[in-house]
């Protein structure tokens, strides 16, 4: 009933998530626009207090739901990877376990798209869901000609919490480069 107030707790996976992603997962219809004007306004609340879009969730909370707007024409779902996309990200897993992936990105391929940008490796994740109903999702980026190992996470708490790592600069970077001459 789009006339009701509900209230939802905050599940464990989907701890550190910010307020506006989590709202949009569970309720697509919701823009961005809407969700900071909710928040603004008050109409959404986290535990009884007013909260900002960028508020990060912790796993027991409860978040106030308003009447929502109806939504709007439901975008079709995005098509899966190609199994030739699908068998080429499986390629590119150097480890898996039941929280991440580790990927050997090679240069060339974009990690996400954009203006022009048909083929990257966002599009594809969809080729290692296993059966898991979460969609993989990026932690971080490396640029396009960049090769490297990029981490992914499998469930939506569990790339908040790398996401965090990457925040804080818990997580230590390495980088290479191989050059000919002296730069």
């Amino acid at each position: 009933d789009l006339m009701t107030v509900e209230t939802r707790a905050v599940s464990g996976d989907e701890a550190e998530i910010r307020l506006d992603r989590w709202f949009r997962r569970h309720f697509p219809q919701a823009t961005q626009g809407v969700v900071q004007r909710l928040c603004r306004t008050g109409q959404i609340r986290i535990d009884g207090k007013r909260a900002g879009a960028d508020t990060r969730l912790l796993p027991g909370q409860s978040v106030r739901v308003p009447p929502l707007p109806p939504p709007a024409a439901v975008k079709p779902a995005p098509a899966l990877p190609s199994p030739a996309a699908a068998a080429e990200v499986a390629g590119l897993v150097l480890y898996r376990d039941d929280q991440l992936f580790v990927l050997n990105k090679p240069p060339g391929l974009p990690t996400q798209g954009g203006p022009g940008i048909k083929r990257h490796l966002d599009a594809m994740l969809d080729g290692l869901r296993d059966g898991g109903a979460d969609r993989p999702r990026l932690v971080h980026r490396l640029d396009r000609e960049t090769s490297g190992v990029l981490v992914v996470a499998r469930t939506p708490g569990v790339a908040a919490r790398l996401a965090a790592s990457w925040r804080t600069r818990a997580v230590e970077k390495v980088y290479w480069a191989v050059v000919v001459g002296r730069p």
